[in-house]
């Protein structure tokens, strides 16, 4: 099985905006913390969050997290 690339030892927190994102999980794309598709040709697909209203969020910059596309601290532990 495929391991992602750290893309960065600390998480993105960013004031997001309601809409649909698409979070890099492979960690090899140029715009982290979004997927710009730089996954295709690997078993990576990049994880769909959808948020009703605006909110402040700590995107996973470390790609293990067991939130998956969000901070749990794991990078911490790299």
């Amino acid at each position: 099985m495929e391991k992602p690339t750290i893309a960065q030892k600390s998480p993105y927190v960013k004031e997001e905006k309601a809409g649909k994102y698409a979070w890099c999980a492979c960690g090899k794309s140029t715009k982290q913390p979004y997927c710009d598709g730089s996954h295709k040709g690997s078993s990576f697909v990049p994880i769909i969050e959808v948020f009703d209203e605006d909110r402040k969020v700590a995107w996973c910059g470390c790609k293990q997290s067991t939130k998956g596309a969000f901070c749990d601290g794991t990078h911490k532990n790299l």
